[in-house]
């Protein structure tokens, strides 16, 4: 039985106030939950104070990308080991505006990937298809080739600590979604990658998140689906009440 996860991704909002505030709002609504994991990625410079609120809850701390490198001359990037210093149990890796306008490619993605489960962090990688692609046919191939390019030759232990999050680029931050039933396909050719990648076991236990304009309203019928293990929330996360009726979809 997969154990799924509810992320929130902040992007670039919030300050480290406004997330002591966020934080002693949700806790509180969310306390008793027990039916997923449940993790938020505030922007760098509020993470150690996330950490701090969330100390002793069910809440786990994720950063929004990282740098393979342990340490050097990189000027502007943050290494697995200070997220994991200032709390951080998760990173967000490949997200598609990190793609778009910052240069990621699948190869990064997967030496970020190498890097962060190898420094003791969990992996959310992320993956999907542009409006573009969809509408020329080639979304599963494309969606394929960043599972195959971004997670090849892992060890299954390794794999324990990587969740796979599905992102249509066309449903983040434009208010469409993609159906359940849209979801739901990608979801499973995702899931038949990775059988044929790493066999049945893997297959049957990598989870799979959906992101892309998850709301209050949508969160469970996308549940519902067999091969959706959870999503990755933007916009929705920002607010507390918000992220909480996400979080209790059930």
């Amino acid at each position: 039985m997969r154990h799924p996860i509810i992320a929130g991704n902040w992007k670039m909002f919030k300050t480290i106030a406004e997330t002591r505030q966020f934080f002693d709002a949700l806790i509180p609504e969310i306390q008793d939950v027990e039916h997923c994991e449940i993790v938020v990625a505030p922007p760098f410079t509020a993470l150690a104070a996330a950490a701090e609120e969330v100390d002793g809850t069910r809440v786990a701390i994720a950063a929004q990308d990282v740098y393979w490198e342990p340490q050097g001359a990189f000027t502007g990037e943050v290494a697995v080991r200070m997220l994991v210093d200032a709390g951080c149990e998760y990173t967000i890796i490949g997200h598609s505006e990190r793609r778009q306008f910052f240069g990621e490619t699948d190869q990064t993605v997967e030496k970020k990937t190498r890097a962060a489960v190898g420094g003791r962090l969990n992996a959310i990688v992320c993956v999907g298809e542009s409006l573009a692609q969809r509408d020329a046919g080639s979304a599963v191939d494309v969606v394929r080739k960043q599972v195959q390019n971004g997670l090849s030759g892992f060890s299954e232990t390794e794999l324990s600590q990587i969740s796979i999050a599905y992102e249509p680029v066309w449903a983040i931050g434009t208010g469409r979604t993609a159906t359940p039933e849209i979801a739901e396909s990608m979801h499973a050719e995702i899931r038949k990658t990775m059988l044929e990648m790493y066999g049945n076991k893997v297959a049957g236990t990598m989870r799979i998140l959906y992101g892309g304009s998850v709301k209050p309203d949508n969160i469970k019928a996308l549940m519902g689906c067999e091969n959706i293990d959870g999503a990755l929330v933007g916009g929705a996360s920002l607010d507390p009440a918000s992220f909480a009726s996400i979080i209790k979809y059930r």
